[in-house]
């Protein structure tokens, strides 16, 4: 009967997920007329976009995010699942759109051959339909089905819902990915990239060193040159200069006090029996331990934050430490086993973190911040909190702030609601404060003049004719090992050159000193072992190296694991060739975005700012 009831319950909590997904989509095709009360979004062509759709995609995503974290979701977070929400709208509304055109329909017969030969993942990992071995059963699974269809319509509907929804979807992904096919070839290009391995050993000659400044002559018609060739690498930004104060969100001393009574007391419910594992899975906030029971990773000296080492290498196997007050918060420890110089321990980890007294002080602040800020100025309001003012600069493209943190919302209060100097702003957050600006002054973008910018261009033209030389250079030391005349070695005692080994390395990886993915990576490559590669200039620096070792690919591990390989940069070039294709829709239909004047229009109509009324 228990049983039974789970599989009720399953079946029951299946329904709802199919029913959830299915509104998502499903109603955006039924749905496209946009009358909605409470106005729109914006257009996709002729189709509106309506809170309600947004709101759905929005949550949805909202939802995922935080279940993979611990600390809630932050306003720049927020901002970027709002942007990544609407562009999920469009995207459904542009697939809808193509759908319709190109008639692509799905008969009843599609629908039944993918229920019983297409199941749904949470069917396919379901324990009730695997064999012996963990393999999934076609025949328990259909059983199933058949039962189910019979006895529980509503699953039935939406079953047929969802797969008369997905199956025109992957109809139309195979058409607009048709062609995609990757050759042996590019297979095996692709396979010794990451598996061919070198090690060399290398030099670097520095051009400010090695040329003079009088060596090299900079024009006045090469500069102005430059200037033209170059005019749009010297716009800058708008900017503003503004006075602020904030408020540290960051826990105060007495909260340093409340995690550590916490600690103690969880630790003395371990001491009365309860299980160790089941208080880390409970209250530990690292939570790749806390899944394991409180267990660490094994560790040795200097691998550790200091403060659990120092306990962890003294305190007797299998007892359990007092609060240690580490980097994160308080650790609760207890040592497994010793050996061989490595630690095997357990922990609990209890954050620094505001308690709850102290976040509704921080949070009433706040709001007393914000009211004054109505009527005074930022030093003003300041000063009747006893809070710190400091003066800053904002751009568009960079907006940081000492004490705050990344600025967003005040950038875009600058830049965007255009308030002017002297305006106070709302009081806004970050994950480190909350803060509240006044604009001083500001300044339009713009691009800088060739007077401004004549000295950096003219250092910029020396510093490339001083790498010419260099490469000059570097090109008679090359030849020189290359005749014989002299070896790596001696070349580099020479002249006074320090030499720096890599290790094996492949063509993907980042080699300190090389780079990544660059000339230099391939003229090693593009050497025997012994050979002299180069040289190549890597920023400000001009490189010879010598490759010490090699190791190929091996043909008969790639053959092994070609199939899978092929199946994975399939996938990869076919979800590419969907993201074009969606960018190219895009630029033959209308894409309006009026989120802003919504949210603008929905506060103007209230007493004061107001939470959207889809939350």
């Amino acid at each position: 009967m228990m049983r039974q009831m789970r599989q009720n319950t399953k079946i029951i909590m299946l329904v709802t997920a199919l029913a959830f997904v299915a509104l998502m989509v499903f109603e955006w095709g039924m749905d496209m007329s946009g009358q909605t009360a409470g106005g729109d979004l914006g257009r996709v062509g002729s189709t509106t976009v309506t809170p309600q759709m947004y709101q759905q995609v929005q949550t949805n995503i909202r939802d995922q995010v935080q279940r993979s974290q611990e600390d809630p979701i932050s306003p720049a977070q927020q901002r970027e699942i709002d942007d990544l929400a609407w562009n999920q709208v469009v995207n459904q509304i542009l697939i809808q759109m193509e759908l319709e055109n190109r008639g692509i329909r799905v008969t009843d017969d599609e629908i039944i051959q993918a229920a019983r030969f297409s199941p749904l993942p949470e069917f396919r990992e379901d324990p009730q339909f695997q064999d012996e071995d963990g393999r999934f059963d076609f025949d328990l699974y259909q059983q199933f089905l058949a039962q189910q269809m019979q006895m529980n319509p509503m699953l039935r509907q939406e079953l047929e819902r969802y797969y008369r929804e997905t199956i025109p979807r992957e109809k139309l992904l195979r058409q607009v990915t048709a062609g995609i096919y990757v050759s042996d070839r590019e297979l095996w290009r692709d396979f010794r990239d990451r598996n061919e391995r070198v090690d060399v050993r290398f030099i670097a000659l520095s051009p400010q060193n090695l040329v003079a400044d009088d060596e090299v002559t900079v024009t006045d018609d090469e500069v102005q040159q430059y200037y033209r060739q170059n005019e749009e690498s010297f716009r800058v930004p708008a900017s503003a200069d503004v006075r602020y104060t904030y408020l540290d969100q960051a826990p105060t001393a007495a909260d340093s006090v409340a995690s550590r009574d916490v600690a103690v007391s969880i630790r003395q419910e371990i001491l009365d029996g309860a299980p160790f594992a089941e208080l880390a899975q409970l209250e530990s906030v690292d939570r790749a331990s806390a899944q394991q029971g409180g267990e660490m990773e094994p560790f040795s000296e200097g691998e550790q934050d200091p403060a659990i080492e120092e306990v962890a290498f003294s305190i007797p196997i299998g007892e359990l430490s007092e609060p240690i007050r580490g980097e994160a918060g308080f650790h609760i420890i207890e040592v497994l086993s010793r050996e061989d110089g490595q630690v095997r321990a357990r922990q609990i980890l209890i954050p620094f973190e505001r308690s709850t007294e102290s976040e509704i002080e921080l949070l009433t602040m706040a709001d007393s911040l914000e009211a004054l800020g109505r009527n005074l100025t930022v030093q003003q309001a300041a000063a009747e909190m006893n809070l710190p003012v400091m003066e800053g600069e904002l751009t568009q493209d960079f907006a940081v702030l000492a004490g705050v943190g990344v600025a967003i919302e005040g950038e875009e209060w600058v830049f965007e609601d255009r308030e002017g100097v002297g305006a106070v702003s709302p009081v806004f957050e970050t994950e480190d404060a909350f803060y509240m600006l006044e604009i001083l002054s500001e300044s339009p973008a713009r691009t800088l003049s060739l007077d401004e910018v004549r000295d950096e261009i003219r250092e910029t033209l020396r510093a490339s004719k001083k790498a010419e030389r260099t490469l000059e250079l570097a090109r008679g030391y090359v030849s020189e090992v290359r005749d014989g005349s002299v070896t790596f070695e001696e070349l580099a005692e020479r002249e006074g050159f320090s030499v720096t080994q890599t290790g094996m390395f492949s063509r993907m990886e980042n080699v300190s000193g090389l780079g990544q993915a660059n000339a230099a990576i391939g003229a090693a490559f593009g050497s025997s072992v012994g050979g002299i590669a180069g040289p190549v200039r890597r920023g400000d620096q001009v490189l010879v190296m010598q490759v010490l070792d090699r190791e190929e690919a091996s043909r008969e591990a790639w053959e092994a694991q070609k199939d899978l390989q092929r199946a994975q940069l399939t996938a990869q070039m076919r979800q590419q060739r969907l993201q074009l294709w969606l960018e190219g829709l895009r630029e033959t239909v209308r894409v309006v975005d009026a989120r802003a004047e919504f949210y603008r229009q929905v506060e103007e109509a209230s007493d004061g700012p107001q939470i959207p009324m889809f939350f």
